[in-house]
């Protein structure tokens, strides 16, 4: 799409918004987090159905923590929101000079040994609240092919695929299926996030409650024989953040689309215990219910 469209005047107080976060992103790095977590606080009271589904989660998956243990992890995970915000943005508008010293990778060479194997790369991620700025840090040491979920809104697509390709070599739709395989034979590495809820999935324990589980994964892995290099994220407080490459999984996919997803779920799972806020929670994780299952319903709305 050309910008002229995007001119019109019902695209007036977007671009101004626009123009408002762009100046955040300016702000010194703890600056910066100061005011996402502001942003959080006001996202707690006045996103009440966010608010209501993220707690849900928080029951289901920490059923261990008592009441006020909980609403302080919701309230962290707001916050968490209101950083992660600013975070995408920091990763699509900031140069390299600025990001740069605020990102420590663990485990480079992992994703380096399983490229040399020449058959791409698959970075088995999830959602977590700063994924796009763990992204931005890796594309400062390899080529990146991002999948992702288009935007209904013209002028926020434009911005999110324009911002992305700035920095990543290409983002690709989620269902286009054949480019990311065309990427995957061109050696390249391709993020790829599973853990959100597929009705078309197999159900598999996230957190002990079985959830329908996407298996792209392990498709793309047979089809392309690529490894599968897990990557993960996590903001360490003012100080930056973390990016984790794991070596590539063994015996993936195994064959079993069942086991595949669990063991997805598992690397996951063990990821987001250690900093449960930074984790988005605000998802439908578990609408998708198994036939017959015993369990209450899970009533998000």
């Amino acid at each position: 799409m050309t910008l002229l469209p995007l001119l019109k005047p019902r695209y007036w107080l977007l671009w101004l918004f626009i123009g408002f976060l762009w100046s955040l992103t300016r702000l010194p790095h703890r600056w910066r987090l100061a005011v996402g977590r502001h942003i959080g606080h006001l996202g707690y009271r006045l996103a009440h159905r966010r608010r209501k589904i993220a707690d849900i989660n928080l029951k289901l998956c920490f059923p261990e923590l008592n009441e006020t243990e909980r609403k302080k992890l919701l309230w962290q995970h707001f916050e968490s929101l209101g950083m992660g915000l600013l975070e995408m943005l920091s990763a699509w508008w900031l140069p390299d000079n600025r990001l740069k010293p605020l990102g420590h990778i663990e485990g480079l060479e992992h994703l380096h040994t399983a490229l040399a194997a020449g058959k791409g790369v698959i970075l088995l991620s999830a959602h977590f609240t700063l994924l796009e700025i763990g992204i931005r840090f890796l594309t400062m040491y390899t080529t990146i092919h991002g999948a992702y979920r288009q935007h209904e809104n013209p002028l926020i697509e434009h911005f999110m695929k324009k911002s992305r390709e700035s920095h990543a070599e290409k983002a690709i739709p989620r269902d286009a299926v054949r480019e990311m395989l065309r990427s995957l034979k061109q050696n390249k590495a391709l993020w790829l996030a599973t853990d959100q809820n597929f009705e078309q999935g197999v159900f598999t324990p996230f957190f002990g409650i079985a959830a329908a589980t996407n298996t792209a994964a392990s498709r793309l892995a047979h089809i392309s024989s690529a490894k599968v290099v897990p990557f993960f994220m996590q903001r360490i407080a003012d100080q930056g953040y973390k990016i984790i490459l794991q070596p590539a999984l063994e015996n993936f996919p195994s064959g079993d689309k069942e086991q595949d997803a669990l063991r997805m779920n598992q690397l996951i799972e063990e990821q987001v215990r250690k900093a449960p806020e930074q984790y988005l929670w605000v998802h439908r994780r578990f609408k998708t219910r198994p036939v017959n299952e015993q369990l209450p319903l899970i009533k998000y709305q």
